[in-house]
């Protein structure tokens, strides 16, 4: 009789063990953010379209000219002049944790994150503001002889957009131009690139006044991808036709993206699949 108490005991125990392990990682999941999807499959084709996951509040008076994400929140650049701002924002909730307006003379366009700070680029001004993501207290300022548009980082080099076909590899030392790229699409330049995101060696790019998003090859230039993003503009809260798709942000650690438009009402989590009628 003892003995089998001893082995009750022994199995609650054991059962006891496995439930708490299972706590443990379950909360690390939750921690970390491990996805149970991956958001863009190894083997995405030349034809591929956006699948909706998850939906976040997003404040429509944000005129959206850059996303990033990094360290657990989002960051926006947002345009217009006398509206432009710099925002650092919760994901869940769409609160503004922090924000930085910019002079009523600039208008703010895209951003990206590099070696610890923040490169905001504006429109007409020829003039960008280097910042501390902790408190956005300003480090620094560059000068660039073309429009900026948007901005993204290779992890050596910023890639800046003008609105052309062309892309602007940048020392972030000197803030030179160290090569341009020409960006073509079937052999013929495609203007109009917008906002830039570096992604798993892949240069995604929104095309102003379009749903896609093209993936270009940042080596020869070539788009080698478009994702149809028009499914974004169905069901309640969508976008309106004259709100621009532009904003685009990943998750490198958690493998998660992120799109959005000029004043969306949501910024959405999708995964990538390809096209079942490219």
């Amino acid at each position: 009789m003892a003995k089998r108490r001893k082995r009750s005991q022994k199995q609650k125990n054991y059962r006891l063990l496995i439930a708490l392990a299972a706590l443990v990682l379950f909360a690390v999941i939750m921690r970390l953010r491990i996805p149970t999807y991956h958001s863009i499959p190894k083997k995405l084709g030349a034809n591929a379209e956006v699948e909706v996951i998850a939906a976040y509040p997003h404040n429509p008076e944000s005129f959206t000219q850059g996303l990033l994400y990094a360290d657990g929140v989002l960051y926006e650049s947002a345009g217009l002049y006398g509206q432009s701002a710099l925002r650092k924002l919760e994901l869940e909730t769409g609160v503004a944790l922090l924000e930085k307006r910019l002079e009523e003379q600039y208008f703010a366009e895209g951003l990206t994150l590099l070696d610890g700070r923040l490169y905001q680029l504006t429109w007409k001004e020829n003039k960008g503001f280097i910042y501390n993501p902790a408190d956005f207290s300003l480090e620094g300022t560059f000068t660039y002889g073309m429009e900026g548009w948007g901005l993204t980082t290779d992890g050596s080099s910023l890639i800046l957009s003008d609105g052309s076909a062309v892309l602007y590899f940048i020392d972030p030392k000197t803030m030179q131009t160290t090569r341009t790229l020409q960006v073509t699409l079937d052999g013929a330049p495609l203007e109009k690139l917008n906002e830039l995101e570096y992604i798993r060696g892949e240069i995604y790019a929104n095309i102003w006044y379009k749903d896609i998003i093209v993936r270009i090859n940042p080596q020869t230039g070539q788009v080698i991808g478009e994702i149809d993003c028009s499914i974004l503009r169905q069901g309640e809260n969508s976008p309106l036709p004259k709100d621009v798709l532009n904003g685009i942000a990943y998750d490198a650690e958690g493998d998660r993206l992120f799109i959005t438009g000029k004043n969306w009402p949501r910024i959405y989590e999708v995964v990538l699949k390809n096209a079942k009628n490219p």
